[in-house]
């Protein structure tokens, strides 16, 4: 019978309370969570008990770790995992939550945005530095800026759609029912830009087509490629 497992994340900027109640469901199941792995999570088999999960966001000095996670400890909350500036933290049901008010919630997703918003800025500007490239020159120049573009772009919209649900989450914190509105109206316009600079970087109709409609079943199957590959390499170095 396998010990370790693998489940995916729906990414805590999208799913975070949806995240949470799975990791919950699965300690039930007698599954635990034992640390984050690349866009999910690890767990190991044992004994049914019912935690309740939160996850914390936060950039911890060396001189901070200790304090940090003591305080945590004190309020009944236990370290289970990090990474980077991400904390996972479980506990008893009927522990106070970690964050119970509007202002420290968003609170914490600040802290989540200032990790990412350099990360976000530099990938666009990359991405709009290469489309540009791509635009002025010609021949082989024009090639290696048409294919920086679209690497680039990879990375470029799944980040910037983070760092946008991420501030979503901070402006349903703060009660901006405004601004939350217009958030969820951006992803539709950013998918028409990215469309319209598919369209300009490559001049053939049909080949633009094709690189939408690669990139749209890339997004459908490779979370599935994911979870396989990282649920058989879980199995394997958890057997060993």
């Amino acid at each position: 019978m396998k010990q370790t497992k693998y489940v995916l994340s729906g990414g805590l900027a999208f799913a975070e309370e949806k995240d949470m109640k799975q990791l919950r469901k699965l300690s039930n199941d007698g599954w635990h969570v034992s640390g984050f792995k690349f866009m999910g999570y690890t767990l190991k088999k044992g004994e049914s008990a019912d935690y309740i999960y939160s996850v914390d966001y936060r950039s911890l000095k060396d001189m901070e770790a200790e304090e940090y996670f003591e305080f945590f400890a004190s309020s009944g909350w236990t370290h289970i995992s990090s990474e980077g500036s991400i904390h996972l933290f479980r506990a008893l049901p009927g522990t106070k939550p970690i964050y119970s008010d509007r202002e420290t919630t968003a609170e914490k997703h600040v802290n989540s945005i200032k990790s990412m918003r350099w990360l976000v800025i530099s990938m666009v500007f990359l991405t709009v530095f290469a489309c540009l490239g791509a635009l002025i020159s010609t021949g082989t120049l024009q090639l290696v800026f048409n294919i920086l573009a679209v690497v680039f772009l990879i990375v470029a919209i799944p980040a910037s759609w983070t760092l946008i649900a991420t501030y979503s989450n901070k402006w349903t914190a703060e009660g901006r029912k405004g601004l939350v509105t217009v958030v969820k109206a951006l992803p539709i316009v950013f998918l028409l830009f990215v469309v319209l600079i598919i369209f300009q970087v490559f001049e053939s109709i049909s080949y633009s087509v094709s690189i939408l409609a690669a990139m749209l079943i890339g997004g459908i199957v490779a979370p599935m490629i994911i979870w396989v590959i990282m649920s058989l390499y879980i199995r394997v170095r958890g057997n060993n």
